[in-house]
């Protein structure tokens, strides 16, 4: 039997993909990493979305890891309160601000070490996972497919027991549109509300104090143009109303079609 490591945000994407590891109907293992960024509610959003699958029978091992102190050594505004968070269209250059160098290789060394640790214990087969996809490609390199196949060589060349560790990343060809309707499907696999459960998922990098976005930044934009792909309105916690919302985020990336 196959068990399967986790990076769980809180997220969209991670909730997918906490989801469709679920219906796979092997032992899931989550952590939520604390690595010191403006939008830390995103945590106790996950906490809620686990405890409303615990409430449906569905048990995952969730560990919250806080790894603040390293990353406050990494310049981004994700993290650094000096530097103040962009709006507008994922693709435009200034949305590099947002990359937390090197983040996405500390997220998979830990989880990586984490695997073989379970799988000592289980002496189970092993899969680290993480919700990364093509929308994330441009702007973010520790995204792309080539990055995974060089650092999960590096962690199998550095480690005894690498044989039994396997690697599922599933969306990394998706677009975010794609990840909705698998997540859509999930739900409706394991019973669950779609948009109770996507209302507790946090994608904005500028919440308020109770996770309401006001649908601005980047990670924003593409998340209610991928609604609006599929026809439905976002669940999520806005501060606004969806035309508003799908107004700015149609400007936006009218704005992006223009300059290309």
């Amino acid at each position: 039997m196959m068990s399967y490591v986790l990076s769980f945000s809180g997220g969209l994407d991670s909730t997918s993909l906490l989801l469709h590891l679920i219906c796979k109907n092997k032992p899931v293992y989550a952590i939520s990493f604390d690595y010191g960024q403006k939008h830390k509610i995103e945590i106790e959003f996950a906490k809620k979305n686990i405890e409303l699958l615990e409430a449906h029978g569905l048990n995952v091992n969730h560990k919250i890891v806080n790894i603040s102190s390293i990353v406050s050594l990494l310049e981004s505004s994700l993290t650094d309160p000096n530097i103040n968070i962009p709006n507008g269209h994922y693709m435009d250059s200034n949305m590099k601000s947002t990359f937390v160098p090197n983040r996405n290789a500390i997220f998979s060394s830990v989880i990586y070490g984490y695997a073989i640790s379970i799988y000592k214990k289980t002496l189970k087969n092993t899969s680290i996972s993480l919700g990364v996809h093509s929308g994330d490609h441009l702007i973010y390199p520790d995204c792309r497919p080539e990055f995974y196949k060089s650092i999960i060589k590096s962690f199998h060349l550095g480690n005894w027991d690498s044989e039994y560790i396997d690697t599922y990343l599933p969306y990394i060809n998706f677009s975010k549109s794609q990840i909705i309707k698998d997540g859509m499907n999930s739900c409706k696999h394991l019973g669950l509300d779609f948009n109770l459960i996507y209302s507790n998922t946090l994608t904005t990098y500028s919440p308020d104090k109770n996770g309401r976005s006001d649908g601005m930044t980047g990670s924003d934009v593409e998340r209610i143009l991928s609604f609006n792909e599929i026809g439905i309105e976002d669940p999520g916690l806005y501060n606004k109303k969806w035309s508003e919302l799908l107004e700015y985020a149609l400007n936006c990336e009218k704005e992006i079609i223009s300059k290309n």
